[in-house]
């Protein structure tokens, strides 16, 4: 028992040492090969061809938001583009809304359903009623940048292999902890791993606020699904398994807001965590296959990732035990109150610092105001660690137990953060 509890310690506490070393080097690594040297992201390169693009945009009680997302369309880098809204089914007044919005943006077509469908089957009602042969698609909460189409269409244009192109999430809500937390976070994490993941293999997700599709890949796979409850896990996994390329395109920028509550945050990782539990399980037989080898590397990952995770319940549970142990007999002063030993938690913590002067060095052309939240996330290793640790813990078994159903991607009520 004593070996075993040795071993799920070094592995709960040198797991994400180890990961966070082999993200770093991959991130330079692309860095170094397709960012250092190419245009800034506002000089976006002469194009040999401007397809259609159509900017799909699915909507459900977004009146809120849906004036500031669309008046962002209205003049974007990009001579060839159409924009079809999709009011799904809302209770509010965003059908009203969008077709205000349409009156005055000539280039804006909207797409009504009479009840609720959800964003797997809304987006595939813009792209049955889309005119283009290339998608761009975005949440109703999000501002395009006036370059990302263009950026995106690079990709598509230059490689005739890539089905999809994920893009660059940037938080704009940052008048909170938790907002500017998690501005370090999609940097240091998402954007650093999507960079590594694309060096050494294949992507684990195309980011649901913002991807590019070729109409064709789509069809070759069916279009997005609703069996799942994150429809942008799901067509990453199945276009890649059906052998079409994924790109990252760090360039093609969109603003988006996340939660800034507890709350809110908890809801929405632990959808991200059953929906990514609910794709490995749906594409585990044709993972197995020696074709799909290339996604070995993201599965082996998720594997890891679970696994540390109830390792660390393991740990604390141990922690526990001992420390209630010692308060029993009365040895006070043999307690251990912190659950890192001390050089291994530095080491973590040098490396957590590091790993975020990285991310926001090679992302600082994206967003100059990066470093004014290092000192903020300081707190990040923490929340972080913590937050998914218990996501993962809670999202895992409820992936594995729960049946697939056709309407398994209905919409939910999000927290858009206490400031816009």
């Amino acid at each position: 028992m004593e070996f075993f509890l040795d071993v799920t310690f070094g592995f709960a506490f040198f797991y994400p040492l180890l990961m966070a070393y082999i993200w770093m080097t991959g991130a330079i690594m692309y860095y170094r090969r397709f960012e250092s040297k190419q245009p800034t992201y506002n000089q976006p390169p002469k194009l040999s061809i401007y397809p259609m693009v159509s900017i799909l945009v699915p909507c459900f009680n977004e009146s809120k938001h849906a004036r500031s997302t669309f008046e962002a369309l209205v003049e974007l880098d990009y001579p060839n583009y159409e924009v079809i809204a999709v009011n799904d089914g809302s209770s509010d007044d965003t059908g009203s809304c969008l077709e205000d919005l349409a009156r005055d943006m000539p280039r804006m077509r909207v797409v009504h359903l009479a009840t609720n469908q959800g964003k797997a089957k809304a987006l595939k009602s813009a792209a049955m009623a889309a005119k283009g042969e290339f998608f761009v698609c975005i949440d109703c909460d999000a501002i395009l940048d006036h370059y990302a189409v263009t950026w995106i269409m690079t990709q598509f244009i230059n490689n005739p292999r890539v089905g999809a192109v994920t893009g660059n999430p940037r938080i704009r809500n940052r008048a909170t902890f938790l907002g500017r937390i998690q501005v370090g976070e999609f940097s240091a994490i998402i954007g650093l791993l999507k960079r590594a993941q694309r060096v050494y293999g294949r992507v684990f997700t195309i980011s649901g606020v913002i991807g590019g599709f070729r109409r064709t890949a789509l069809h070759r796979v069916g279009y997005w699904s609703s069996d799942t409850q994150t429809e942008d896990i799901d067509i990453s996994w199945n276009m890649q398994l059906s052998y079409l390329d994924v790109r990252f395109e760090p360039r093609a920028l969109c603003w988006i807001l996340m939660p800034e509550t507890i709350r809110g945050l908890y809801k929405q990782r632990l959808r991200w965590a059953i929906g990514g539990g609910q794709v490995i399980k749906k594409y585990f037989g044709r993972l197995c296959a020696w074709n799909s080898r290339r996604m070995w590397g993201v599965f082996a990952e998720y594997c890891l990732s679970i696994l540390w995770s109830y390792s660390m319940l393991i740990v604390l549970l141990a922690w526990v035990y001992e420390t209630a142990e010692h308060l029993y007999r009365g040895n006070i002063h043999d307690l251990n109150l912190s659950l890192a030993p001390q050089w291994q938690g530095a080491l973590l913590g040098i490396t957590c610092l590091l790993q975020f002067a990285i991310s926001l060095y090679i992302d600082r052309r994206y967003d100059h105001k990066l470093f004014h939240v290092y000192l903020s996330v300081i707190w990040f290793p923490i929340f972080y660690w913590v937050l998914n640790w218990v996501v993962a813990f809670m999202g895992f078994p409820k992936a594995m137990l729960r049946r697939r159903t056709a309407n398994g991607g209905k919409w939910v009520t999000l927290d858009r953060g206490v400031s816009t």
